[in-house]
């Protein structure tokens, strides 16, 4: 009775051990490693646990049904019927140690190796007794399901590498549910000797051993010969162990989003094609330069190319700021969403009559880019040109909060500077932006006006936000697609290959920022080249930094040479003339200066632009005298007054135009008998005088200086030299001039009132 007590107590004491001391399960509760992976399961970039090592947490359904076959039947055939230990195989184990004096096999299941991964246990035989103890106890509070994904997860593949995913990923550069049968033996065998077996240090032996198993499988009769003889002419191949780097400040941010392996929409090849134009565009810029490019997927918002800068350790280019992210001066890039806009709201049509020209906004005066002046210009011209002057006048007829809203609405949203509010600068980059917001207002233009958050993982969801009209966005992309005659884009792009490429070039203020952001049939591209912290970097902007690059990412792109959607319904081209901007049908004969081919949106035909000044730009009724030469008003009416209509042209555009279009438009003078001020009329330029020729003496070379004056003018007057600006004077003071060359000049005083002069000269001996 006292022996039956004493077994009693031990066996209570036994049980009360088996679940009081569980093994330690610290392994399978830590955080593992995580991988940023490409839409292909190719990996970009991996980011070790806190310890270092490289362990990628993987479920069995993620890896290939062939390495599971081949792991149990080589490992523990009798895995899912042994209670955790096998008898019969540790029984055979002793005896072969027995009879060779050395350890033949170990005799340990699966179970039993999970718990040496576990913890350690020494090689010993109260080590074997300790860890078949810990075996009983991981059976008896797992499945066999979960005790086998801890070996898939714990196994040892040499140095710092756990796990069959991070293996896979490491030596074969592909996930574990893609392996072959070679692979899957390869990886089967490597725990049992990961040191002595790694493939990248010792291919032969890890080809030897893999082998081993090949001939284990056919063996067991799970393989077929054939099947066995093309997996060993599978070679194992030597390569180095460098962890992956593409695209890694898009892998930083996806880092954290869940799960060991984060499955990204980056395209592989794309990318690693992007990254090295990339690094050859940087190596022509100078130092401290970055570079950011995104390559989206228009339809889906995918993304399949991120850069964030152009070198990820290059200190010098802070390459560890992320500029697809960060905010930054815009330029020139948000006027297709202005005129777009404005073709919603009725205002334009695509040969809308603006003017580039000098002008005041309430104290505001934008200039070009290049300080030079176009004069009349087509809505359409004017955009692909992007002049500032019509674009400024467009947007405060728009309304500055409305634009700003609206691309806010769409994911947009221009930052200000502390206590700043909306004003027209906006326009030329007076907000601040990110590449990716500016994608995804582009996308507009391309998906139906509907405006997209680009997507970065696979389950992330598509948000799409109103911008535009789909007439509106279809004219405005067409505007933007350059005919491929076109200097610059001759220049830049390969010709026919690219008829269907809408681009967009940008520079901010100073020469802080180029970009270039383009829209093809199945793509969305955009480039931002600068210094991180904000240095101006003069002469270099969008035109002839970014889009060079732009090009050349868009030709190495899987994309269809046209794009032939259709005119959505409620675009048509219709007829219109200049100066009234109406459709050729509705206007009369001698009102038609000139005919252009319009797209027209819901068959709204807008006239062109009031002046700022009141005058209406509707064809005037004015009322004549007898004599048909002289213009009345309301202190000189007679009944005996003729009435005709003219086609004005806008004031600012008269020095632009030809002598015959200038009559043709000029309204006659104030009759003398009526009292009131003429028409913009007083301006002159003194000093020179027209067709003038200004020659230095014969002993003299080099440029001819000159001071004309503008006379009888309002406000500030500012002058053009062959369509260029080049200074503004004001209260009769002269303006100094220095014609460089010899040939013709023009020469333009216009003032706050619109009123204009101009003279045209010939310098001579200047050469």
């Amino acid at each position: 009775m006292p022996a039956f007590a004493g077994t009693t107590v031990f066996l209570l004491g036994l049980a009360i051990a088996f679940f009081l001391f569980p093994p330690p399960l610290n392994r399978v509760l830590a955080p593992g490693s995580v991988l940023v992976a490409a839409r292909d399961g190719t990996p970009l970039r991996a980011f070790a646990d806190e310890h270092g090592v490289w362990r990628f947490a993987v479920r069995i359904d993620e890896v290939a049904t062939v390495y599971i076959d081949t792991l149990l039947a080589y490992e523990d055939r009798w895995f899912f019927r042994h209670a955790g230990v096998n008898p019969v195989s540790l029984l055979r184990a002793g005896w072969q140690g027995l009879v060779s004096g050395e350890v033949v096999s170990g005799g340990s299941t699966l179970t039993m190796q999970v718990a040496r991964l576990l913890e350690p246990i020494p090689r010993t035989v109260p080590g074997k007794l300790k860890q078949c103890w810990r075996a009983l106890q991981l059976e008896a509070r797992f499945s066999k399901r979960e005790i086998l994904e801890m070996y898939l997860n714990l196994a040892p593949f040499g140095g710092t590498i756990e796990g069959v995913q991070a293996a896979s990923y490491a030596y074969l550069g592909k996930p574990a549910s893609r392996l072959s049968d070679a692979e899957a033996a390869l990886l089967v065998v490597l725990p049992q000797a990961p040191s002595r077996w790694r493939p990248d240090r010792h291919p032969a032996l890890a080809q030897a051993a893999r082998n081993k198993v090949i001939a284990r499988m056919t063996a067991l009769d799970r393989w077929s010969e054939a099947r066995a003889t093309d997996a060993r002419i599978e070679s194992v191949a030597a390569r180095r162990l460098v962890p992956p780097m593409r695209a890694p400040l898009l892998a930083e941010r996806l880092r954290g989003s869940g799960g060991a392996v984060v499955q990204s929409t980056i395209d592989a090849g794309i990318q690693a094609r992007i990254e090295d134009l990339v690094r050859a565009t940087a190596r022509r810029l100078p130092e401290r330069n970055s570079i950011a490019a995104l390559v989206v997927q228009t339809r889906s918002m995918e993304t399949l190319a991120y850069v964030g800068s152009a070198a990820l350790n290059d200190e010098e280019r802070a390459g560890h700021v992320d500029m697809v992210r960060a905010t930054r001066s815009p330029g020139s890039t948000l006027k297709p969403m202005l005129y777009g806009l404005a073709l919603d709201t009725g205002l334009i049509h695509s040969e809308s009559l603006l003017i580039d020209a000098p002008q005041s906004f309430a104290g505001y005066q934008p200039s070009n880019f290049m300080e030079r002046y176009q004069g009349p210009v087509s809505a359409a011209q004017a955009l692909r040109l992007s002049l500032n002057v019509p674009a400024v006048d467009l947007l405060d007829r728009v309304g500055v909060v409305r634009f700003a809203n609206a691309l806010e609405n769409a994911g947009l949203r221009l930052r200000l500077a502390a206590d700043a509010e909306p004003n027209l600068s906006l326009i030329l980059g007076g907000g601040a932006t990110s590449l990716e917001e500016l994608i995804g207002a582009y996308a507009a233009l391309a998906r139906a006006g509907l405006a997209a958050k680009p997507r970065f993982r696979a389950d992330e969801p598509l948000v799409e936000r109103h911008l535009l009209s789909p007439g509106a966005a279809w004219i405005t992309r067409r505007i933007l697609e350059r005919d491929p005659s076109d200097s610059l884009s001759a220049s830049v792009f390969d010709g026919a290959s690219r008829v269907s490429l809408a681009w967009k070039t940008g520079t901010s203020y100073g020469f802080r920022d180029s970009w270039a952001i383009a829209v093809a049939p199945e793509h969305l591209i955009g480039v931002w080249i600068g210094r991180p912290d904000g240095t101006p970097q003069p002469g270099q902007f969008g035109a002839i930094t970014a889009l060079p690059l732009l090009a050349a990412i868009a030709d190495g792109l899987p994309s269809p040479r046209a794009d032939s959607s259709p005119a959505p319904s409620g675009v048509r081209e219709v007829r219109i003339c200049w100066p009234l901007g109406l459709a050729e049908s509705a206007t009369k004969s001698e009102h038609c200066h000139r005919a252009r081919d319009a797209w027209v949106l819901d068959d709204v035909i807008p006239a062109t632009f009031a002046d700022r000044e009141g005058d209406t730009w509707q064809p005037p009724i004015l009322q004549i005298w007898r004599d048909g030469r002289h213009r009345r008003n309301a202190s000189c009416v007679a009944s005996s007054a003729e009435l005709i209509q003219i086609a004005r042209w806008p004031t600012l555009a008269h020095p632009w135009l030809s002598g015959e279009l200038r009559e043709r438009a000029s309204l006659p003078p104030l009759h003398p008998e009526c009292v009131g001020d003429d028409l913009r009329q007083g301006l002159r330029i003194g000093g020179l005088s027209d067709g003038m020729v200004l020659r230095n003496p014969s002993n003299r070379k080099g440029p001819i200086e000159i001071e004309p004056q503008a006379l009888g003018g309002s406000g500030v007057v500012r002058w053009l030299l062959n369509d260029r600006h080049v200074g503004n004077t004001s209260n009769l003071a002269p303006i100094r001039i220095r014609l460089q060359q010899d040939g013709d000049y023009r020469i333009v005083a216009i003032d706050d009132g619109g009123a204009w002069a101009s003279v045209s000269i010939r310098a001579l001996g200047v050469e």
